[in-house]
């Protein structure tokens, strides 16, 4: 008898258990059902990592009803494609793959923008290079990347030697290849920005010739599409509030945030010491009167000037105007 009671009572224990936990799911499932789901594409150690790494932004739009889902993408190319294809709702990328993209007539919309990074972006020539200012920068190999900040920072630095993209061999490679080079000597000299100038500061003693002061600001901008832009302003302006508050805890926190990205990075705290302390994090919605959009133009009009794009673009055009 006691046998008896003591099964019954375990089948009742496991029948309330049961419930509770499928009232969970349930309660659970629904409101995620409930949320609405907001993509955005980054890049590994920008400011929209941060915040994903971070975790506040995550709680925060969720109180506020969006899921966010983090697309991880290798470079500003793709973080375009995947835009334009509608894979994402936003991107961080970049100053210039929004005037690539706008010159490619697709329909993007400038949403916010942040510091720059200057001073973590230049031109890097090898440890024991005889090369000391720009103007010997004539008939040398140099790699940079197409289509990003580096090849507007060639240009600009080329320019104030009084040189042009004539006078000197430019090798388009990707970051990887270009570290690999530039580690082998294949090459005279690199325009590129952090993590890649420090690690080559830091790692192989190597020289910053110049960096972007004056030249390229390398600014990072989150991006959407005129359409969704348009019909979520309200969105826009959280999102935007949210990462500055993340920015606000990166300016704050540098050790912590060198940890984190030594960790994301798999590089050494020194390097990421250097690219941290170097930089500011910030992150604003982009005016209608705004310098920024100046700024964007000047890329537009020497990337057609230089023959980088076909089309001449206005970037003004890419502010958003409407509301949800």
């Amino acid at each position: 008898m006691k046998h008896k009671k003591h099964l019954w009572f375990l089948v009742i224990g496991l029948i309330m258990w049961l419930s509770v936990a499928v009232y969970g799911y349930t309660q659970t499932t629904t409101a995620a059902s409930d949320l609405e789901t907001v993509t955005i594409g980054y890049q590994k150690a920008d400011p929209v990592d941060i915040a994903r790494q971070h975790g506040e932004l995550i709680k925060k739009m969720k109180a506020k009803g969006y899921q966010v889902v983090f697309k991880e993408f290798s470079d500003g190319a793709a973080l375009m494609t995947a835009l334009k294809s509608g894979a994402i709702d936003y991107a961080r990328v970049g100053d210039t793959p929004p005037v690539t993209a706008k010159a490619a007539a697709t329909d993007i919309a400038l949403i916010a923008a942040g510091a720059t990074k200057e001073y973590g972006s230049g031109i890097l020539v090898g440890k024991n290079s005889q090369i000391t200012n720009l103007k010997q920068l004539k008939g040398k190999t140099i790699a940079y990347q197409k289509g990003t900040a580096a090849q507007y920072l060639i240009i600009q630095a080329l320019k104030k030697a009084g040189l042009s993209t004539n006078d000197v061999k430019l090798v388009n490679m990707d970051q990887s290849s270009a570290s690999v080079a530039f580690a082998k000597g294949s090459v005279d000299a690199w325009v590129t920005w952090d993590p890649y100038t420090a690690t080559a500061q830091v790692n192989q003693g190597a020289k910053l010739l110049t960096n972007g002061t004056g030249l390229a600001k390398n600014r990072d901008f989150l991006i959407s599409t005129q359409n969704y832009a348009k019909t979520h302003t309200a969105l826009s302006k959280l999102l935007t509030t949210y990462i500055n508050d993340d920015m606000t805890w990166a300016n704050n926190h540098h050790t912590q945030l060198i940890a984190m990205l030594s960790k994301t990075l798999k590089l050494s705290d020194a390097v990421i010491q250097k690219m941290v302390e170097r930089r500011t994090y910030a992150m604003a919605l982009v005016k209608a009167d705004s310098s920024i959009v100046d700024e964007e133009n000047q890329i537009a009009n020497t990337f057609y000037q230089e023959g980088v794009v076909t089309e001449k673009v206005d970037m003004k055009t890419t502010l958003v105007s409407g509301s949800d």
